[in-house]
């Protein structure tokens, strides 16, 4: 949580971590804007800060290296905040909201392990009310150079938030390709299920750059390695590089080490694998798909509770 109490202890407020993590003690103060250009694009990071901008002293601006995830831009000129965006660079200034009603839609980066899971089952899939927001669709493009074919259909707009239908058609042939380092900020939430689509494919998949994954609710790297190999596959990493050689999994069984996305994702890989897989941890897709196990039943996937 350093990365997010530093630039807000610049901002005037006073941020005490535990050695860097939770638990956290925050005390406001009178805020002032700042100029802050993370050294890693992360969007969670950004809106921290544009947040924290919306009741300070003077302009706040967020200079990224590279064009993250813009759910927090879209909804704030949705509600008439002063927002001016340039490329990478974006700046808020105070403003307050007396209130407003809206409806979330799904999340595209849960619909991803849906979509993952047609895609290994040979299956075709529909799915509505998914939010559609272009910046968290970049999955989508690297599935197509995969060989699975998706296409949207915005049906409407909440917040800023275009929402609508997503399909998958039957019968993907799987390829593998190479994630590069500029377009990783934009999968960093589905590499896992993406890392759990490669480990199918006939050669090597490359997520280049993708240091920004050790940082998230596990080091995603290192489970990702772990986990692909304990299913009877394989993975490594050469420095940030995430390399999933692909060529199926025998089964086995992986551990989410109390990682949503890690629980979800080895469920997901383990619908094509030889032989059964067993998922240690898999209470943890509860933080954002509760219903995930059930749905994955209710769609035709053979699982059992263990324990």
């Amino acid at each position: 949580m350093e990365r997010v109490a530093e630039p807000l202890r610049r901002m005037g407020a006073t941020v005490e971590t535990t050695e860097g993590h939770a638990p956290l003690t925050v005390r406001g103060g009178d805020l002032v804007g700042i100029r802050f250009e993370p050294e890693v694009p992360s969007a969670q990071l950004k809106s921290a800060v544009l947040l924290a901008g919306l009741d300070a002293e003077g302009p706040t601006t967020v200079t990224e290296p590279a064009r993250t995830r813009d759910h927090m831009e879209r909804a704030l000129l949705a509600l008439g905040a002063p927002v001016v965006m340039d490329g990478n660079r974006v700046s808020v200034s105070r403003f307050q909201q007396d209130g407003f009603s809206a409806r979330v839609p799904g999340d595209p980066s849960s619909a991803a392990f849906l979509v993952v899971a047609a895609a290994l089952t040979g299956s075709s899939i529909t799915l509505a009310q998914v939010g559609l927001n272009p910046t968290r669709l970049h999955y989508l493009e690297v599935l197509a150079r995969m060989g699975v074919r998706t296409d949207v259909e915005i049906l409407g707009e909440e917040l800023g938030e275009p929402v609508g239908i997503l399909r998958v058609g039957a019968g993907a042939s799987l390829r593998c390709t190479t994630i590069e380092a500029d377009e990783l900020p934009l999968v960093i939430d589905e590499v896992p299920v993406l890392a759990a689509l490669a480990a199918h494919a006939p050669g090597e998949t490359w997520f280049v750059g993708a240091g920004e994954l050790r940082l998230k609710e596990s080091d995603r790297l290192a489970a990702l390695v772990t986990g692909l190999r304990g299913l009877g596959g394989n993975a490594g990493t050469e420095g940030d590089d995430l390399v999933v050689p692909g060529l199926g999994l025998t089964g086995g069984a992986a551990d989410s080490g109390g990682d949503h996305r890690m629980a979800m994702s080895f469920a997901v890989a383990s619908l094509a694998a030889d032989a059964p897989c067993l998922i240690g941890g898999m209470e943890a897709a509860e933080v954002s798909f509760p219903s995930f196990p059930r749905v994955l039943g209710d769609l035709g996937a053979t699982l059992e509770v263990v324990g």
